[in-house]
């Protein structure tokens, strides 16, 4: 399989997470404008209304099937077990440490991990700052300042336009173009996807590195949270293999027994 297949292949592996939508019309569009660009996958945490109702199925036209197979969870973190990768989208954010950017740039470093995720708040308030720390990058849609609010479906339309674009350039400029004139097609061809920890092993990590920060004092019950934010971003940015998140798991559980056996 060429590289190029590779990244296409990956729009397949991504995977559209929803976290408490309300509106049952706008989980019915979600569905259908996913269908409209070839993806299948949507998860949907602690939802809030039908994906069965008269109102979703209508929305949906024909893609019922999308919203038949969708995954329920309770968490955020349940719903990245399985990805490599996963990306916030906010309209409004207290950017601090967190890397912003456009979907053209997010998108595009989405695609080079096999199983990733975008992942869209509640209709009325977004994500919060806890549910964004579960994700690597925050993506924000450039709009009209004076009114920056999207509806649901239309942020999840033009996610899926901005994927389409992207595999539409890969097709177009592929590894033996002489002429490569697209700086996302190239950025692709040259990054081949990348043996990532998934989400779910990252987290078992900061989850494991803030129990034994506790117990050796370096962080406190009312610091854990603004010091555990950093060791984040440290890790994200480092695109962690399985092996190098295994072998820090070693470290912590070793750092946890001498402390146990310290006179």
């Amino acid at each position: 399989m060429s590289l190029s297949n590779v990244e296409l292949e990956a729009m397949s592996n991504i995977r559209i997470v929803l976290v408490e939508t309300a509106g049952a019309r706008n989980l019915g569009s979600v569905a259908r404008v996913m269908k409209n660009f070839g993806l299948t996958d949507l998860w949907l945490v602690n939802p809030q209304c039908d994906r069965f109702s008269d109102e979703a199925q209508h929305m949906a036209v024909h893609a019922p099937e999308i919203l038949e197979n969708v995954r329920i969870v309770d968490s955020l973190p349940s719903a990245l077990v399985g990805c490599h990768r996963a990306i916030a989208t906010a309209g409004r954010i207290d950017e601090g440490e967190m890397k912003v950017t456009d979907p053209k740039q997010g998108l595009g470093w989405l695609m080079q991990a096999k199983v990733s995720a975008i992942v869209f708040g509640a209709e009325d308030r977004g994500l919060s700052n806890a549910e964004i720390q579960h994700c690597q990058q925050v993506m924000r849609i450039p709009v009209n300042p004076e009114y920056p609010s999207l509806n649901l479906a239309q942020a999840v339309g033009i996610c899926c336009y901005q994927l389409q674009l992207i595999k539409e350039s890969i097709k177009e400029h592929s590894p033996c173009h002489e002429n490569l004139t697209s700086q996302i097609a190239q950025d692709l061809i040259e990054s081949a996807p990348i043996d990532l920890a998934t989400r779910a092993d990252l987290e078992a990590c900061y989850q494991q590195l803030e129990a034994v920060l506790l117990k050796i004092g370096y962080v406190y019950p009312h610091t854990a949270v603004h010091r555990l934010r950093k060791f984040r971003h440290i890790f994200d940015r480092a695109n962690l293999s399985p092996s190098e998140v295994a072998m820090l798991r070693g470290i912590l559980r070793q750092v946890n027994w001498a402390t146990a056996h310290l006179d």
